[in-house]
C-alpha cells in the first residue's frame, strides 16, 4: 500500500534515493565505524591489562618500564627517572610493536 501511495506521488524517485542514502550509511558503519569500535575495545583491554614491568610506549612516543599501577595512572621508569602518566596515554599499537620480537 505504502509504494502505491509512493508511486502515485512520483515518489518513484524519492525511494530510490532513501535506498540510496541508506546503503551509503550503511557501508559508512562497516568500513568507519565498527573498526573504530573495534579499535576502541582492544585499547580499553589493553591498558586494563597492564601490569609492572610491561614496556610500553606512549602516546608522547616515550619509551619506558611500568614500576607502579594506580587506577588511572602508571609510573614509567625512563632512562633518566620516572614519570607518571594517564594510562589512557599507553600507545596499543606501538607498545605491540616494541614487544614483539624481531623476525630473523
Amino acid at each position: 500500500m505504502t509504494a502505491a501511495i509512493l508511486l502515485q506521488f512520483g515518489g518513484g524517485a524519492a525511494t530510490g534515493q532513501i535506498i540510496t542514502m541508506v546503503l551509503i550509511i550503511v557501508v559508512f558503519y562497516f568500513f568507519m565505524i565498527r573498526p573504530q569500535v573495534k579499535k576502541q575495545k582492544d585499547q580499553k583491554k589493553y591498558v586494563e591489562e597492564l601490569k609492572k614491568g610491561d614496556r610500553v610506549v606512549t602516546t608522547a612516543g616515550i619509551h619506558g618500564r611500568i614500576i607502579d599501577i594506580n587506577d588511572n595512572t602508571i609510573l614509567l621508569e625512563v632512562e633518566n627517572g620516572k614519570i607518571r602518566f594517564d594510562k589512557a596515554a599507553v600507545s596499543l599499537d606501538s607498545s605491540k610493536a616494541l614487544n614483539t620480537p624481531a623476525k630473523a
